[in-house]
């Protein structure tokens, strides 16, 4: 396989796949977009409307340095959109293409496009998209319409944190702090950064003294959760926690 070969499969399929997307969603139509690597979704809307997209992240190309930066080399784009990327830089190690295993790379903007068709094709994705941030085109997979409804509930999961920015969201006691050791106590062991096996799950914990209160009361119920106060940080705030608690 020829990598100048491939290529042209790639593009001429993200050209037609780029007019059916258009057709069907006509993107022009709304006035804001916004992505949040947190969540992994792509949101277009006006004040009466919106729509949402799961999408990859593929790599950045910058206008300043003429370079391209792949995904899974950025430390700056979350594993949450750059996960997938990987089987497109295996795909270049078992094809000897030197291009899509190089992290940072001399480039000109149409590479962009490019390396963003080839990521298209080999990760099934229905389109894409490049936003515009200061210097930096950023090239993103669209894989999936999502409906607004499991939109909302999956941006929910997330917080805004002053400290580190937009994490999942966990929930702990009041007392619970990362300045003096209560005692640790959650609902089922984690770890940072894990995959929960059920939609439901959380990260919960709580601390000694409401871990006598809800054993005294058998369990969560309304005098237990009012001792808790249950308050509301991020994924990464709880594991500071987590770690001063030790």
């Amino acid at each position: 396989m020829k990598y100048t070969e491939f290529l042209s499969d790639c593009f001429d399929e993200l050209t037609k796949k780029q007019d059916e997307f258009k057709k069907r969603f006509d993107l022009n139509s709304y006035s804001n977009w916004f992505y949040d690597q947190a969540s992994g979704l792509l949101t277009f809307s006006t004040e009466t409307t919106e729509i949402n997209f799961r999408y990859i992240a593929v790599g950045t190309f910058s206008t300043k340095s003429n370079t391209w930066k792949w995904s899974w080399d950025n430390d700056n784009t979350l594993p949450k959109v750059k996960k997938k990327m990987e089987l497109v830089l295996e795909f270049g190690k078992q094809h000897g293409f030197e291009k899509l295993t190089t992290g940072l790379i001399d480039s000109e903007e149409n590479e962009g496009w490019e390396f963003t068709a080839i990521a298209c094709k080999l990760l099934n994705g229905i389109g894409a998209y490049r936003p515009v941030s200061n210097n930096l085109q950023i090239f993103m997979v669209i894989s999936e319409l999502v409906d607004n409804l499991q939109a909302k509930e999956e941006k929910d999961k997330y917080v805004d944190c002053e400290n580190h920015e937009r994490k999942r969201r966990a929930f702990v006691c009041k007392h619970l702090n990362k300045r003096k050791k209560t005692g640790f106590h959650e609902s089922f062991e984690t770890l940072e950064n894990m995959e929960f096996e059920y939609e439901d799950d959380d990260f919960q914990a709580w601390c000694d003294a409401c871990e006598k209160v809800r054993l005294k009361n058998d369990g969560w119920n309304a005098k237990a959760m009012k001792f808790a106060g249950i308050k509301i940080v991020c994924e990464k705030c709880y594991f500071e926690i987590k770690e001063a608690n030790r």
